[in-house]
């Protein structure tokens, strides 16, 4: 069970600043328009009803959200509390051949480079200010999952508050979107919110304990 701290759930609530990229693109007038077209494009459904928009949202956040965003905002963490600041930007390198975040990854980047910028006066955080000169310097991308992982840790802000504060996050982001079927009805839009976080918990313990299924990509073994 994650215990809920009121400090660490504010503290943590506004470090994760903008919004989810994903939700960002479908708001983009440059990007992709709406919800129908972000789900065809991952999943070859639509989001048009509720039904269409759950099934859209079980798909990214098992494909996505688990095993990709949380294991990257763990794996950098872990990085930063070790000061491996090469191996950050390795893994930094690493996420750009992933296919599963191409949908939004100009997004990403983006939202990143600005959070990672707002830690430009953290001069005595070596780690934070080499990551940042190689993100200026065109050597690394600045992801935002990356971003986040190394904030929780310089902040010293509790890891499994962190990566259920962002589920819990991205996932409203979309239910409540304005290209969600449920944007006007916050009570069905709590409750799918509710159930898609039901295995939040216990993914979060499983990733933590370095379980097979996210070692390959959370601990690049």
């Amino acid at each position: 069970m994650i215990a809920a701290n009121p400090f660490w759930t504010a503290e943590i609530e506004a470090f994760l600043g903008q919004q989810h990229p994903l939700v960002e693109q479908l708001e983009s007038a440059d990007g992709l328009s709406d919800m129908q077209a972000l789900a065809a494009e991952l999943t070859s459904q639509t989001a048009a009803t509720t039904s269409a928009l759950r099934r859209f949202l079980e798909h990214y956040r098992d494909e996505v959200l688990y095993p990709f965003e949380l294991a990257a905002i763990q794996r950098a963490h872990d990085h930063a509390l070790r000061h491996e600041t090469r191996e950050l930007i390795a893994f930094d390198a690493k996420l750009s051949g992933n296919g599963g975040l191409a949908a939004f990854a100009s997004a990403s980047k983006r939202i990143g480079r600005h959070q990672l910028a707002c830690l430009r006066p953290l001069r005595d955080q070596r780690l934070v200010q080499r990551y940042l000169a190689a993100v200026e310097e065109g050597d690394a991308h600045g992801w935002h999952t990356l971003v986040f992982g190394v904030t929780l840790a310089v902040y010293s802000l509790p890891i499994r508050q962190g990566l259920h504060a962002y589920a819990s996050r991205t996932l409203e982001g979309f239910i409540k979107s304005p290209s969600s079927p449920l944007r006007q009805d916050e009570a069905a839009a709590n409750e799918l919110l509710e159930s898609l976080l039901s295995t939040a918990p216990e993914t979060i313990e499983t990733l933590l304990s370095g379980d097979s299924r996210f070692s390959s990509f959370a601990r690049g073994s």
